[in-house]
This record gives structure tokens, sequence and C-alpha cells, in this order.
């Protein structure tokens, strides 16, 4: 859930790994459910009752409480924003200053007032309205709580402290209403639909431990729960379920108890070690999937020193712990890996140690300042050019141009409503132009990263970051750094393995971007060393921005609103590469990038649903590309003319609508209503545009692909069903060999498309192969994937002409070009920009 207003402190979350003793226990990284799927082996009957809950920004205000709207502006004329109409004003082409003054003093004359606007359309939906997807707030969250808590026969107890054995409340979100409840309240003027939340309690205290999930309601005061259910009637195993702040606890004490015989070895080689210590600490980070198979639950622990960027740190050490057993007592090491070599038990290695037939590797002692995983300047730029003082900065000189009230945001023709589900991330719904809904939900649902290596851990790693609780590792953005010091920064609050509501401040920006780029220009040139205009439209989007941490890996997410009816969602890879220990063997997977490390190549993809509805519910798809045919020339007997013609194909049925990864993608994949044309008579569409080099993770089929089918496709289609809701879950990670949502039998039967209401499921990703520039840290540049959604032919011309951002300059005397008319919309001068003021930073994630 987002809150506004400035920074503060907030919520819970945590990493894939315990710190030793004497260290900082760091935070579980939990996992979040979703409702949906199939086995991959069959294709059962659509018909569960499955609702995905999410994260959480409060309910917004009524319309009473909401901010005055401004005064409508006068009319626009040709010169300024409120000049009478056909009065240009026209400015001698000499000295700028002079006509800049001049025409500054003209706008202030005319009273020309920076960030009035006209009301919008009254088909743009209230912020009330917008509210039905807002996450619930933390008065919510803690009403359920206590309700869920109160129920006898549930048996919860708290989540942190007592054995592992028990019955807790894993996870609250918002359980975002069924779309044909929502659309006939926002369209249809039908009730408003009652407010639930989803909920996932972990049954472990009993002979036969599950996860179930349920739906509590209604809200703000809740007096009923009910069991949701996944596609095909899975049932979700206690095995599958995500890692939890508890059982890393546990996990800490198992390690610490089984690397006591290892004091010297580790002491010896690295000056650290894990047992019983005080400053000189290993820290561990985990690897899954858990296990081979359904049902397991063993983890390889990559051991670190403790320092800064500890995952740049490996020893040399890895250990496989079995930990599926209820009782910790019965955990037990089962393998280790010490520098290419496998042992059986801490005991044989280090028995191998004292007689000195083990191959030791011997660590230098890491510097105090400026470690090579550190942030911390060292070097300098060969030409000298300054870099102790601030850049470029991003200002808003006349103000905001967009409205955010509660969880509604607008901005140019655009306005939506979204969220921060705790389970995957930002979620959009009720995207609309101009007051025309163009998508119903547009949102992140998984992102993957598979690697390979030599070292037992790097061959088991594969990540699937919904079951590390994607969406709840939303720490605070810094000012000016994650987002610019003028953007609107909204907390965000989430009931993730805690015992109440956790607030992370600033976990959420809102800001407006120059791109650099103007989206329109024109230079018309005379060709004689003159022109006849000159015409250009300010760059701009509106980005709304989130993070996510997990691990090691730092993903800024983002979507980016365009004045010309452009929306584009894209994420960033950032963060610490997941590197292993370096052996000679080693080179075959990656890049070795220090002393003792190994970079391991890896394959990110990421997973969006993207629910379109253009100009309606009903659309078709079909995709366009070029061909090229070989015609006599009909001017010029006997000549042949070689051209490209547009070859268009229907795509009637999901499987045609299934773009495999690995096989071409067509240039243009088209969505459009079949019953409505603009005004030249083509069918209203909108096109996706990948911006992506995606690759596949595994051969179809094998094991762990099974969990992440969706990663075959670079496009699939398919009709919008209420039981299928997300194309993964927060189970995947711990059982994707029988994965809960299979996404696979989304398309098994094969359904029409044509006229339907439909859903595109979009992957995007690339391949990192990492190199010595990766550290510290994976840069932003080259590492960004994402989409577009473009009009085409939705419009009857470019909507961006609304805009009145634009310049045009027109000579009044050519040749001499001594005159000039000059239009703008907007002030003559930008006026100030950022506001004085030291940086602050909290970081803080705290219960409330």
């Amino acid at each position: 859930m987002i809150h506004g207003g400035e920074a503060r402190a907030g919520g819970g979350g945590g990493v894939r790994g315990v710190r030793p003793q004497g260290a900082p226990t760091p935070h579980a990284r939990g996992l979040r459910s979703r409702c949906v799927g199939c086995a991959p082996t069959r294709c059962p009957a659509r018909g569960c009752e499955a609702g995905v809950a999410r994260g959480s920004f409060p309910a917004p205000p009524p319309p009473s409480g909401a901010p005055p709207r401004p005064p409508p502006r006068g009319r626009v004329g040709r010169g300024g924003r409120t000049r009478p109409r056909g009065r240009p004003l026209r400015l001698p082409a000499g000295p700028p200053s002079m006509w800049l003054l001049r025409l500054a003093w003209v706008l202030a004359v005319l009273g020309v007032v920076a960030g009035t606007g006209p009301s919008p359309s009254p088909t743009v939906p209230s912020p009330d309205k917008a509210s039905i997807f807002a996450d619930l707030s933390p008065a919510e969250l803690r009403a359920v709580r206590t309700f869920l808590m109160s129920r006898p026969e549930l048996g919860l107890s708290p989540s942190r402290g007592g054995p592992l054995a028990k019955n807790s409340l894993f996870l609250v979100e918002l359980l975002p209403p069924k779309k044909r409840l929502a659309l006939r309240y926002l369209d249809q003027g039908g009730p408003r639909p009652q407010r639930q939340a989803r909920a996932v309690i972990f049954f472990g205290g009993q002979a036969e431990p599950n996860v179930t999930e349920f739906a509590v309601g209604p809200l703000p005061q809740p007096s009923f729960y009910r069991p949701l259910h996944f596609k095909g009637g899975r049932t979700v195993p206690f095995a599958a379920r995500p890692m939890t702040q508890l059982e890393y606890e546990l996990l800490h004490r198992t390690l610490a108890e089984a690397m006591e015989p290892l004091y010297r070895l580790l002491r010896d080689t690295t000056g650290f070690w894990y047992h019983n210590c005080s400053q000189r600490c290993l820290t561990f980070s985990d690897i899954a999937p858990r296990g081979l198979a359904p049902g397991e639950r063993r983890s390889w622990l990559v051991l670190q020193r403790f320092v800064e960027g500890f995952f740049l740190h490996p020893v040399g050490l890895e250990v496989l712990v079995d930990h599926r057993d209820a009782d910790p007592r019965r955990w037990a090491v089962q393998r280790l890996w010490y520098n290419g070599q496998y042992f059986s038990s801490p005991r044989e290695l280090a028995e191998r140690y004292e007689r000195g037939t083990l191959a030791v590797a011997r660590l230098a002692e890491p510097p105090s300042r400026q470690l090579f995983s550190s942030y911390e300047p060292r070097g300098r730029f060969a030409t000298g050019t300054p870099t102790e003082v601030h850049g470029a900065k991003v200002c808003e000189p006349q103000g905001r141009r967009y409205w955010l009230r509660g969880n509604q945001l607008e901005y140019g023709g655009w306005s939506l409503a979204f969220r921060l589900r705790s389970s995957a991330g930002l979620q959009l719904f009720d995207l609309r132009f101009n007051g025309e809904r163009v998508a119903y939900e547009v949102s992140v649902q998984e992102a993957v990263a598979f690697y390979g290596g030599h070292t037992p851990a790097a061959m088991q790693t594969k990540y699937m970051d919904a079951g590390w609780g994607m969406g709840s590792v939303t720490y605070e953005l810094a000012r000016g750094i994650d987002c610019p010091e003028a953007a609107t920064y909204l907390d965000a609050h989430h009931l993730y393995d805690t015992d109440g509501p956790a607030r992370f401040s600033s976990a959420v920006c809102v800001f407006e971007l120059p791109t650099g780029v103007p989206l329109r220009r024109h230079f018309d040139s005379d060709f004689q060393g003159g022109y006849h205009f000159y015409a250009g439209l300010e760059g701009q989007a509106l980005v709304l921005r989130t993070t996510s941490t997990v691990y090691n890996y730092d993903y800024i997410w983002d979507f980016l609103l365009y004045p010309n009816g452009v929306m584009e969602a894209k994420v960033h890879a950032t963060g610490f590469i997941h590197a292993t220990f370096y052996t000679p063997q080693g080179r075959r997977y990656g890049s070795r990038v220090h002393s003792h490390l190994l970079g391991n190549l890896h394959t990110h993809l990421v997973h969006y649903k993207v629910d379109l509805d253009i100009a309606g519910t009903g659309n078709s798809f079909e995709t366009m590309d070029v061909r090229f045919e070989n015609i006599s020339n009909p001017w010029s007997p006997g000549a042949r003319v070689v051209q490209p013609w547009l070859h268009r194909q229907p795509r009637r049925s999901e499987r045609q609508a299934a773009f495999p990864i690995g096989k071409a993608l067509p240039r243009y994949l088209l969505f459009y209503n079949p019953h409505r044309r603009n005004r030249w008579g083509h069918p209203r569409s909108y096109r996706i545009q990948h911006s992506s080099h995606a690759g596949r993770v595994l051969p179809r089929g094998w094991q762990e692909e099974k969990g992440i089918s969706w990663g075959r496709y670079h496009l699939a289609v398919t009709r919008h069903h209420e039981n299928e809701p997300s194309s993964s879950s927060i189970y995947t990670q711990n059982d994707p060999w029988e994965p809960v949502v299979s996404f696979e039998s989304f398309l098994c039967n094969n359904e029409s498309i044509e006229d339907q209401d439909l859903v595109a499921w979009v992957t995007v990703g690339f391949l990192h192969v990492p190199h010595a520039e990766d550290v510290p840290n994976t840069a932003t540049p080259g590492n960004a994937v994402g989409f577009f959604l473009r009009p085409f032919n939705f419009f009857d011309e470019d909507p961006s002409v609304a805009s009145r951002s634009a310049v045009i300059v027109r000579p009044l005397d050519a040749p001499t070009f001594s005159r000039l008319e000059i239009q703008r919309w907007t002030p003559a001068s930008p006026g100030p920009c950022v506001a004085p003021g030291p940086f602050t930073y909290n970081g803080t994630y705290r219960p409330e």
C-alpha cells in the first residue's frame, strides 16, 4: 500500500541468507502466493475461484477531500497561452535577451499562470472509484490479522519466534475485485465491489501440513473468510512454501553448529569463521530451488566473508543442508564442496585439513578502505572533468503537471489506478487515455534468473523472484539518485512474514522526466540558407517507479506515460552479480572478475500481464509484417519493380497467438476492436512492441522449466478468465517441478480469440555474461528491457497535439530573417530549478 508525502521509515523484508553469530541477522525474504495454474501434465477444465492478492496503497480520500482542480485556461492563441485568437506575438530577431525580456513582460501582463489547465474529461473516473484497486491500509491489514488470529478453529500463532511446526499468517494483501464486477461499477453504475483481502496461512502445526489461501472480508471490518481455490483444484504442498525469518534463524543455528569442526580451516585460510564469531564473521547466501524433486527442502549455502558487498566474497565453501523436517533437531548437513572437491561431512573436511592433504585456498586480508566491492570512489578520470560537483537535475519550474489523488494518477490524456502488491510489485488498473480505456490491467508477474556454473550452488541456482517477496522488498528510494528530488514519494505497507503491517518509506516515486529528445520536431529548410519554419514539441514522460532488492540484485521497475498515447513498461537490472568461488573449470561458465571470484552467466526473464480493452472488451489480434512482390513497372514497360507490401495475418486461436522464444517474432503485434474504426476507416488498434533480447533458459519441459512455462513465449494471447489471474506464484520457487500455477495450461484448450476479452502475456529478458566492469555493481546502461504499448490508428491524429509544450518559429521577412514570429504556450523562462537542501536518507522499515 502506498501513502503520499515525505520519506519516512517503513516496512519489513529480507535477504536470501542469514548472518552468523555476532553479525546483524538479515530479514528472511518472503514469498507471495498466487491463485492460478494446473499441473503441467494435464489441462483441467477452467473453473476455480482464485484471487491473487497484492501489496497495498491506502485507499484515497473521498472526492470532497481531494485538492480542488485549477480553473480552466483562457482561450489559447498564437504567441501565448491566453492571447486572443489570431494575434501572433511578433518579435525582432535581434539580441535574444531583448526579445526574451519583452516576451516575459507581455506574458506577465497577460496573466499567464503556470500549472493551470482545463478540467479533465468527465469520463475520467473519480479517485473514489479508483480506490477499489487501492492497497490495504495499515488499519485494514491489522483488522484482517486480528480477525484471523481470533478464530479458534485456525489455531494461529505469531509468525516470529516459537517452533516451526505451527499455524501462522504469512501474507495479507488486497484481493482485487473480479473484472466483471469492477467494470459494472466503473462503467455501468453498478454496485461497488466488496472489498476483500487475500490471506496466506501456513498450517504447519498439524499431521498433514499445507498452505491455504483465504478471501477475508468485508473490509474494513471483516466477518468472514473462505478458501481460495487454484485452477485445476491443486493444493499447495507445505514444502513449496516461501522461507520465513524463523526458518532462516533456525538454519543459521544448524549451520553454526555444523561449522564448529571447521573453525581452524576457515580461520587459517580466510581470517573469518562462522562458529562463535563476533567481528570477523562469515555469512551465507542460500540457493533455490531447494532440492531436485517435489517435496524436498535441501538448500545449498554459499559461505562468504561478512564485509561490505559480501556477495562478492565467497570463501570456497558451499554446504548442503536438508531442512525439510518440521523439527530443526533433525536437520543435517548432507554434502560439502570446498575448492573444487566434495565431502560427505564437516568432520571429513576438517580431518583432511588437519592431515595436510587438503588443497586449500588462502584468501588475502581484505583492506579496511576502498574494498573492491565497495562504492567508495577510487582512481581518476583521464580528462580531469569535474565529478565532485552536482550534475544535471530534473526540476519542475512551474510546479507539477500531474495529479496524484490517493491511488489515482492523471497526466495529460492519461488516467490510471495503481498499487504495489506485496507478492509481485506494481500493478496498474483502468488505464485510460482521454477517458477511453486502453487496458484494464498491466502488471509485473515474475522475474527469474537461471544460472550455470562449476560449483554445486552455481549449477543449482534458478531464482524465481516472486518466491523471495519481490513486491515486499521495496526499500527507501534515495532522493536525487533513485528518483529526482522533485518527485512525489509514497510510502508502502506490507504484511509479509510479520506480526503486523510494516511501513517502507518512500517505496514508490512519481515524477515527470525530460526525455532529452523532442517528442516531435521539424526544421523546414528553404535550401537557400534559410527556412520556412521550425516546430518542436518538448519530450517528456511521467514515470511511476519502484525498486525490488531481491537478495543481490536490484530491479528498477518503471511505467512511463507519454503524451502521444504511448505507455512503456521497463525494468533495469543492477546491484551485485551472483558470483561463486573461482576455479579454472569455472571459466566455461562466465568470467573471472577478481582473484577468487567468478561471475556466473545467467539469463534474466521478466513476465508481464497486459489485459487490453481496446475501445471495449471485444478485441481481436493480428500480426503484420512485410513481404516482397515482383511486379511489372506500370510506368516503364519491360521493367520490373520489387517492393514491400503488408501481409496481415489474423490470429484466431490461442495457439496461433503463442510465439516461441527462439523464433522470429512478427514485427507488428496488433490488438484491435473489430467494431470500432477511426475517422480514416481503420480498426482502432494498439500495438505491443518488444524491447528485449530474451532467450531460452532451459529446454522445454526439463524439470524446473515446467515452473516458468510462460518463458517459452515472447508473447502469448489468451482469453480472459477469472481463474487465470497470474502466470506465476510465490510457491513456484520451491516447487517448480509440479507448479501450482502452470501457464501452459492457459493455452491447453486453444480457445478462440476473435472478438473476445483478451490478455497479452509478454516476456522480455536478456543474457548476462558478467565481466570485470560488473564490479562493484552491474550498471543500468544496456541492462534494461521492456515493451511499449503504442496506438496504431486508435486516434485520428497524434493526440499529443493537445500539449501546450510546443514551440513554432516562423520568419516574417525572408530572405533577411530579421523578424520572427515565435509561438509558445508556456512561459518564456522556465524559472528556478532545484530547491536547495541537503541530502537526507533514513532507510529503515519497521512495524508500526
